[in-house]
C-alpha cells in the first residue's frame, strides 16, 4: 500500500511537524522500532485544543482533538523516515491520555479518534494494541495527548 496516496486520497493534509518543547526527543530509532513522544492536540490553525473532556469539551470534540494527535503523530513519522513512509513495517501501540473530568468513562471512544486515523491510513499495517488513560490535567492545559511505537522495515 501506498501510504502518501493514502493520505492524498483521504485529503489529509498533514500538519508541520513540531520540535519538542522541553528536555526530550521527538522520535527515537532504537533497532527497528520508531518511538514518537507524546503529541498533543492543536488544531489545524495551531491553537491548542485545550480543556477537560465531559466539562468543556464533548467526547465527539475529543475524538477529533486525538484525529489532531495523529496527524502530528504521522507528521513525526514522515520526518523520521525521511519523507519516506514506505519504511513503515507495523504501528504496535498507541498510548493515549484524555485530560478528562473524575466521572468521564468514554476514553477508549476519544483515544478512537488517533486510531481511526493511523488504521485509515496504513490499513492492516496501522493496527495497533493501545492503552486510552484519564488523566487530570496535561501539558498547557490540552484535551488529549498521545505516544505511538511502530515498527521499520
Amino acid at each position: 500500500m501506498n501510504f502518501e496516496k493514502k493520505i492524498q486520497e483521504l485529503k489529509i493534509k498533514l500538519p508541520e511537524a513540531k520540535p519538542p518543547v522541553g528536555s526530550y526527543v521527538a522520535t527515537k530509532i532504537t533497532g527497528n522500532l520508531l518511538f514518537i513522544s507524546g503529541q498533543i492536540s492543536v488544531a489545524e490553525n495551531g491553537e491548542l485544543i485545550k480543556g477537560k473532556i465531559g466539562k468543556d469539551l464533548s467526547t465527539e470534540q475529543g475524538y477529533e482533538a486525538a484525529k489532531r494527535c495523529g496527524l502530528n503523530i504521522v507528521a513525526q513519522v514522515k520526518v523520521a523516515c525521511n519523507g519516506d513512509l514506505s519504511k513503515i513495517k507495523s504501528c504496535i501501540k498507541l498510548t493515549g491520555f484524555v485530560n478528562s473530568t473524575e466521572d468521564f468513562t468514554e476514553q477508549p471512544k476519544v483515544i478512537n479518534g488517533a486510531s481511526d486515523l493511523i488504521a485509515n491510513i496504513f490499513g492492516d499495517v496501522g493496527m495497533h494494541t493501545r492503552a486510552a488513560v484519564s488523566t487530570n490535567s496535561l501539558p498547557l492545559g490540552v484535551s488529549v495527548e498521545v505516544d505511538a511505537i511502530f515498527e521499520l522495515k
